[in-house]
């Protein structure tokens, strides 16, 4: 069960105008199991990307950026397929020519070309994708197109995620109202370039590509690239924008107010569909903010951050809620910021006072530590005093469960 993260109510999920969703079950891996999932998109609608950065990204990931650079003005992308069960990575030419095909066959359903389709897969790594039993269920999956169909649709993404992920917002720009949905899946290999994670958020607000291409990225590194829940980057990370331009918004310039109040918007809903797979890691009980201050560059907070956030000792302590708070200091330590000063570093969890000027604090008390811990959700703070930078990541701790999925993931 998913720490502190409630399963959505499909009736808050707002229908976003300019895209529908429809499912299928494909038998991909298992039987009986949402397993595919397309996106069609109005012709009004511009589509950005990130993706992962391992090198051995897989076919969906390349054929998907390979479509994104070769965009033309009068051929847009018109829609997304997502297929769960088999990642299609590892899997050379063949890989790539199953990918195009799976694109071929929805072109053909939907009356346009295959460099108009974008494809994204998840699953195991290293084996063949059965494309004709996607191809069979893509009959399906376009039969149940709808707007309101954004459930089913995050159902229809999940791996070993306990249970689907999504939100929306509705607020208004400008005198104009402005509708975001969006959905993510992940729970473990989740570490950051991208998050190993596939993210889909729509709204309905038009915007150009330029633009979109920006927000894309900023709303990124702010959310699904600030998560860690074992420091294993996938092959086949993910995260897409649409605005599907079926609204009364229309945002031309960055400088504008409206574009500031839209890009906050958008990454407060990418955090909280990051968060959400944080809070579904594999295992996971604890939910645990680690927050840097005081650096020289926000990179460098970020770099002790995750220090901390991927060490497996500090992930156990957390999971046994044992106050083992040297391991904390040790990964700062490691963290690789050479010039560090420990003398001034302070350490806090939560509201407790933990290392004073590089060691303990001689007012802390072992119960006060050990009350924090056993909380499920929690705040490690360090204040280096060495500049005015600040950067959060969120991670989860480590338990007996992990090894137990991962263990038996492909059985």
């Amino acid at each position: 069960m998913a720490v502190n993260s409630p399963i959505p109510v499909s009736s808050d999920l707002k229908a976003v105008a300019g895209i529908e969703l429809g499912h299928a079950e494909a038998g991909v891996r298992k039987a009986n199991r949402k397993d595919l999932l397309v996106l069609k998109l109005a012709p009004t609608a511009t589509v950005a990307g990130v993706f992962t950065k391992n090198r051995f990204c897989a076919a969906p990931v390349q054929v998907c950026k390979a479509h994104l650079e070769q965009l033309a003005a009068d051929k847009p992308i018109r829609a997304l397929v997502i297929n769960t069960g088999n990642a299609n990575a590892g899997t050379g030419e063949e890989g790539l020519a199953r990918a195009n095909a799976t694109c071929d066959a929805l072109a053909g359903l939907l009356g346009v070309d295959a460099a108009q389709i974008l494809p994204f897969s998840t699953g195991v790594i290293l084996e063949p994708l059965p494309v004709e039993r996607i191809v069979a269920g893509l009959p399906q999956a376009i039969a149940n197109l709808k707007a309101d169909n954004w459930f089913n649709a995050a159902e229809a993404i999940m791996t070993t995620d306990t249970q689907p992920k999504a939100a929306s917002r509705t607020l208004t720009i400008g005198g104009k109202q402005v509708v975001m949905t969006g959905i993510s899946k992940g729970a473990g290999m989740i570490k950051p370039n991208m998050a190993t994670m596939l993210g889909f958020l729509a709204f309905d607000a038009k915007l150009p590509q330029a633009l979109l291409n920006q927000l894309v990225k900023d709303a990124a590194d702010q959310s699904f690239n600030c998560i860690t829940i074992d420091g294993d980057t996938s092959t086949n990370d993910s995260f897409i924008l649409v605005a599907t331009g079926a609204g009364e918004l229309d945002i031309s310039s960055a400088d504008s107010a409206e574009y500031r109040q839209l890009a906050a918007a958008v990454t407060a809903l990418s955090q909280q569909l990051a968060h959400q797979i944080v809070r579904d890691g594999e295992g996971a009980t604890k939910f645990i903010e680690v927050a840097v201050e005081g650096g020289r560059s926000v990179e460098e907070c970020r770099q002790i951050a995750y220090s901390i956030g991927h060490s497996p000792l500090v992930k156990t302590a957390f999971f046994a809620s044992d106050p083992n708070l040297g391991r904390i200091l040790a990964a700062i330590g490691y963290a690789g910021v050479d010039d560090l000063d420990v003398s001034r570093l302070n350490l806090y969890l939560d509201d407790v006072w933990v290392a004073k000027d590089g060691g303990r604090n001689p007012d802390y008390r072992e119960e006060d530590g050990q009350r924090v811990m056993q909380k499920s959700e929690i705040v490690v703070r360090v204040k280096l005093a060495r500049g005015e930078a600040r950067a959060s990541i969120w991670t989860c701790d480590l338990s007996h469960d992990y090894v137990t999925i991962n263990a038996d993931y492909r059985s």
